[in-house]
């Protein structure tokens, strides 16, 4: 395995990088497709029900984090068992989610629209959208699982391929389903549904060095005690920690809502600038859990303080980047997203708040991924607890007293907080690595 090096975090990163960048093409062709109907309905039903299930599989969404952790410290221990045994585990949790959500649907379904009520016509389109696409639910919650594990085992080019596959299976048959069939939501629901079980499989198949020493056949190895409830107990952190997230980026949604249209409009679409450097550092993240993660498994707290500063080199760097290509081409985005003369000039007026966000979050990103790989998930989940808290206090202070800057500005204060909290734990990664 060998030290972390620049080569090796590029090699993880850049197709974690390239990845993400096709994900926003796939709701792009999704409603273009519908949109070719000449009906609003079809639009607002994909999307919502998109949205949907994206919110109820996100619940899940701890199996890719604390899948790369755990394998990665399995990984660097070189315990051939526990790598297998991990992928079987979180697998068999994937399998029982998703089949709970079939199960489920009927009142899960009812109260999202209970919650975001649409047309009638929105809503019985949306309905068969979701009824169909429900079924690949098992699917989908597995590859969190298998993505996790080949971003542990630095696979990432495995990753890529299976996002390719997926994307372009999807377009394709949105493209032949809808246009050329006239299948309508149903088509672009059967799309996604082939596109993701066709990508397990691929995904279980790139994996398969997992089942080939037969240590996932081993019930006493895959169900034992110990292993499970440090499994569990990972999870659960990080799931705790993720609502929380999504929480506080609700609740700047929200209150974005109360400062006006054309002011929500320019924070949806500055939104979006965030999203990108999520994705663009995405990448450099996924390369400390995997390297902080075989360090502590390797029992090398030097090794967990190399992989953290050359990942976080790297992730400083894109951020810079990011920022100044922000400030720089900002206005031109702007204007690729919305048409509007009132909101193009709000949202840049905001802009350079965006141009400062990537250097201000990359702290928090990168020691996200350290944390995931040194599988302080605890920490990690308390760091979130008290940079709530000062978020809320920012936002009952500065929102009053400055309105829609104040507002950006607490979030700011969010991912300061993150990243400062984290810091003052970060010792314990390497103390991690000796225990």
């Amino acid at each position: 395995m060998g030290e972390a090096s620049h080569r090796r975090v590029i090699a993880i990163a850049l197709p974690i990088v390239i990845s993400n960048a096709t994900v926003p093409i796939l709701g792009a062709v999704d409603t273009g497709v519908v949109g070719q109907m000449g009906e609003a309905a079809p639009i607002g039903a994909v999307g919502i029900g998109a949205i949907i299930l994206a919110s109820l599989y996100w619940i899940f969404g701890f199996l890719r984090m604390g899948t790369s952790g755990l394998v990665a410290q399995a990984h660097g221990a070189r315990d051939r068992a526990e790598v297998s045994a991990g992928l079987i585990r979180a697998l068999l949790i994937a399998m029982a989610a998703g089949l709970a959500l079939i199960v489920l649907q009927i009142p899960l379904f009812a109260a999202a629209f209970r919650i975001a009520p649409a047309s009638a016509a929105v809503e019985a389109l949306a309905r068969d959208y979701m009824a169909l696409r429900i079924w690949g639910a098992p699917a989908t919650i597995a590859l969190y699982a298998l993505t996790g594990w080949l971003i542990a085992l630095e696979r990432t080019r495995a990753v890529l391929v299976i996002q390719l596959w997926m994307n372009g299976l999807n377009v394709g048959l949105d493209l032949w389903f809808v246009l050329g069939l006239g299948l309508g939501v149903t088509g672009v629901a059967s799309a996604t549904l082939i596109a993701e079980w066709t990508g397990v499989v691929l995904a279980l198949w790139l994996a398969r060095d997992a089942f080939a020493d037969g240590y996932w056949r081993s019930a006493a190895l895959v169900l034992d005690k110990r292993r499970l409830l440090q499994m569990a107990r990972v999870n659960t952190d990080i799931m705790i920690r993720s609502v929380l997230l999504q929480a506080s980026f609700t609740t700047f949604l929200f209150l974005g809502a109360g400062q006006g249209d054309v002011r929500l409009a320019a924070n949806q679409i500055l939104l979006q600038f965030l999203e990108i450097t999520a994705y663009a550092l995405d990448g450099f993240a996924f390369a400390a859990e995997a390297l902080v993660g075989q360090a502590v498994g390797t029992r090398s707290a030097s090794g967990v303080r190399r992989a953290s500063l050359i990942t976080s080199q790297w992730g400083a760097g894109g951020a810079l980047l990011l920022g100044v290509a922000f400030l720089l081409a900002g206005p031109q985005i702007i204007d690729l997203m919305t048409t509007a003369p009132e909101v193009r000039e709000t949202a840049r007026h905001y802009l350079p708040w965006l141009a400062i966000a990537p250097l201000i979050g990359v702290a928090s990103w990168m020691f996200d991924g350290i944390f995931i790989g040194a599988t302080l998930t605890r920490e990690m989940r308390n760091a979130m607890f008290v940079s709530v808290a000062i978020y809320i206090a920012a936002l009952g202070i500065l929102v009053p007293a400055f309105g829609n800057h104040g507002l950006w500005a607490a979030l700011m204060v969010l991912n300061a907080t993150r990243g400062l909290t984290m810091a003052r734990l970060y010792p314990e990664a390497e103390a991690r690595a000796r225990a």
